[in-house]
């Protein structure tokens, strides 16, 4: 018997998030529950309503690309959304998440001693696998065998260093999303996502609406209690020959005050 998927509960999850003035429908009637019906994302998507119920009760897996685009089009997904809803049903990327100690390549070690600026590695469910002396200086949580989004929810020092935490908890767990696509049910993430949705209700919330970002990095803000307010910019640099792991760096614009504060914060 089927039962749920990651694109089943993917398409659910997003078109509980659409109101019918979105798709240009009348909003009238009372509905028992928040988004649009099934049969109006059907009928909008140019399917049947049955194969539509297919897709969401896991009974079809296999949609065409047409099929996911014009669902892309419907619940008002945005590109990286749009890819993420293709990679559910054809993922490029097949490997499975690494262990949390899986082996970093030596040139990208040698790149985080040399580099000079918070750098770390970390695998695709944010483990970090390696770090430098000036990412700790940033965030003591930036360490090997640390997780990255585990300690955004649960360590209270690290949300103390985000003054626009919320924004940046949110964003987290929406690159997470995409980082793992439908990986997201090996038993160390779905040991990772329970934890935090018992210990965490903003988790539970944000996680429930199955938004997904890019791993293309981004301006953070930082209050560093040491180096003050800080604005760094992250950019992340695929590892070649890896299961997805990904390089971060953070780095201020040259010239600035946030470029003198990192300086005298960076060890050495």
């Amino acid at each position: 018997m089927a039962g749920p998927t990651a694109l089943s509960t993917y398409l659910q999850a997003r078109r509980a998030l659409v109101t019918p003035a979105e798709v240009g429908l009348p909003g009238t009637g009372t509905r028992r529950a928040p988004g649009l019906r099934r049969e109006e994302v059907a009928t909008l998507a140019g399917i049947s309503v049955d194969y539509y119920v297919r897709l969401e009760k896991g009974r079809d897996t296999n949609p065409s690309a047409q099929v996911l685009t014009a669902l892309a089009r419907v619940l008002q997904l945005d590109a990286a959304a749009t890819a993420h809803l293709h990679g559910l049903v054809r993922p490029g990327e097949p490997d499975t998440p690494g262990p949390a100690g899986e082996e970093v390549p030596e040139g990208s070690r040698l790149l985080l001693d040399a580099v000079g600026l918070p750098a770390f590695v970390e695998s695709r469910a944010f483990d970090v696998l390696a770090a430098n002396a000036a990412a700790g200086a940033l965030s003591p949580a930036i360490r090997p065998g640390a997780n990255r989004l585990r300690s955004m929810f649960l360590d209270d020092a690290e949300r103390a260093l985000h003054p626009d935490w919320d924004r940046d908890a949110a964003t987290m767990v929406a690159e997470f999303r995409a980082s793992l696509g439908r990986d997201l049910t090996t038993p160390a993430v779905a040991t990772l996502v329970e934890e935090l949705s018992a210990a965490s209700a903003t988790f539970r919330e944000v996680w429930r609406r199955h938004d997904v970002d890019l791993l293309t990095g981004a301006v953070v803000r930082w209050e560093h209690p040491r180096a003050g307010a800080l604005a760094l910019r992250r950019v992340n640099y695929p590892v070649p020959g890896t299961r997805g792991q990904v390089l971060v760096v953070y780095f201020a614009a040259p010239g600035g005050d946030d470029a003198e504060r990192l300086a005298h914060l960076t060890p050495g």
